[in-house]
């Protein structure tokens, strides 16, 4: 498989690292030769300088021979435009955008249409808005993905002291919690991802991520010790497109939002635009003004403003007055190990949420999407069961998948599976797999489509 990324930033330099370990075919473009020679240093990919934009810089790339073109630059007019001749000059190539800006969004099918034939827009600040709103139905959880039309949930949560699960091996999981159908997926332990098998222990200190149908989660949260209030009181601080978007979302909930921007025209572009929201003027780095705003009282303080820095000493603030949740905003992949020990309690990062919405379109077989767990230690892929792939009509047990890779769970129809070892895989399964990243090859080998001969 031939890509051709479009823009070496921290998505095309992530996405082309990560690729470049799974032998597929990469090229990089940028006008930046300090941004080329990051990515040529770390990964084993061909690097073009010039502009993504250029007929003749995406000919010189091999756009003809591509399979997909990922436009990923931090300009959507750049993105747009590269798309658009990528198009002329290779019609049949999958083509991805990383856009942002609602002037263009609101208008998808205009950017989709034959003439410039963007297969799929990614837009990083409403999937962090989706992100931030899934953390807040979950209080008690550190992270949260979706699959199955959001019928299934792999959720991570910190174990607290007195969790009734610690000490226990997860073949002997079911005497602590019950029947409720569950599987532990992963732990994180000292800062290192483990795939655990039946004979591993759960221990203190451990970050459990686990696999449920939606309906069972508050059950299994119990049955691990995880007691939270749900949110009511919301200050986000940052009215950017971000915080815009997560005040909209709140806006017809029953939530208690405030939104503190610094500057006065965006403060009235929102109170414009907002019906419920209350939308104050002021510094969220500022500890008068979160007095003022009694943000010991608040259930989540999130902070989304464009700068990490003042979002992370927001969050550490507000934490130190009481507030019960924060979440901060995080660009720099550097910073987020550091968001935990410091004792902030969520992070969300717009370039991750870019990077996984863009890699399920360059896996192999029929998967549906992904997401990344522990950075990217490890990946989930949800997937449909094809009739005639090497895991269909076959038990688990023997499906030779690598150590390393769990079947978490599956739909089949309105059924949510936890499947055991002799449970056998049907056409039209929706599976979600569990692998650490150098197994994802072979993942995607085992759900292709076999090509039969005659």
């Amino acid at each position: 498989m031939r890509i051709i990324i479009v823009g070496a930033g921290e998505v095309g330099f992530h996405i082309s690292r990560r690729l470049a370990v799974e032998n597929k075919e990469v090229v990089v473009i940028d006008r930046s030769e300090k941004a080329l020679k990051r990515v040529a240093e770390a990964t084993d990919v061909q690097t073009i300088q010039g502009s993504g934009s250029s007929p003749q810089v995406l000919l010189d790339a091999g756009i003809k021979g591509a399979d997909i073109m990922l436009a990923v630059t931090d300009s959507d007019e750049i993105n747009i435009l590269s798309c658009f001749y990528a198009n002329q000059l290779s019609p049949n190539l999958t083509k991805l955008a990383r856009i942002r800006n609602d002037d263009y969004t609101h208008f998808a099918e205009l950017i989709k249409n034959d003439a410039i034939g963007i297969r799929k827009i990614i837009n990083p600040d409403l999937e962090v808005v989706n992100a931030i709103l899934r953390l807040m139905s979950v209080p008690g959880a550190v992270e949260i993905n979706e699959f199955a039309q959001g019928k299934i949930r792999l959720i991570g949560v910190n174990l607290p002291a007195k969790s009734p699960v610690i000490g226990t091996k997860l073949l002997n999981l079911r005497d602590r919690i019950g029947e409720t159908p569950v599987v532990i997926a992963a732990l994180v332990r000292d800062d290192e991802l483990i795939i655990p098998s039946g004979v591993d222990e759960i221990r203190q200190g451990d970050m459990v991520y686990f696999a449920c149908d939606i309906r069972d989660q508050d059950e299994v949260l119990e049955s691990l010790g995880i007691h939270s209030e749900p949110v009511s009181k919301v200050l986000i601080v940052g009215g950017g497109n971000i915080g815009y978007h997560l005040a909209k979302a709140l806006d017809s909930k029953h939530f208690h939002t405030r939104v503190l921007e610094t500057d006065p025209e965006r403060c009235q572009f929102l109170s414009e635009n907002l019906d419920r929201p209350i939308v104050l003027q002021g510094d969220g780095t500022d500890q008068d003004v979160l007095h003022e705003e009694n943000v010991g009282n608040m259930d989540m303080v999130i902070s989304v403003t464009g700068d990490e820095e003042i979002n992370i000493l927001t969050c550490l603030l507000a934490k130190s007055l009481g507030a019960k949740n924060t979440t901060t905003r995080v660009n720099n992949f550097a910073y987020m190990r550091l968001i935990d020990p410091i004792g902030i309690d969520h992070l969300v990062c717009p370039r991750l949420s870019a990077i996984n919405s863009i890699l399920h379109f360059i896996r192999r077989g029929k998967v549906i999407s992904t997401a990344s767990i522990k950075a990217d230690a490890a990946e989930v892929l949800e997937a449909i069961a094809q009739e005639n792939s090497d895991v269909v009509g076959k038990p688990i047990m023997e499906l030779g998948f690598p150590r390393g890779t769990l079947v978490l769970c599956f739909q089949r129809g309105n059924d949510v599976i936890i499947p055991r070892g002799d449970t056998v895989i049907e056409p039209e399964d929706r599976l979600i797999i569990l692998t650490a990243r150098n197994n994802i090859s072979k993942v995607e080998k085992a759900l292709d489509v076999k090509v039969e001969f005659f």
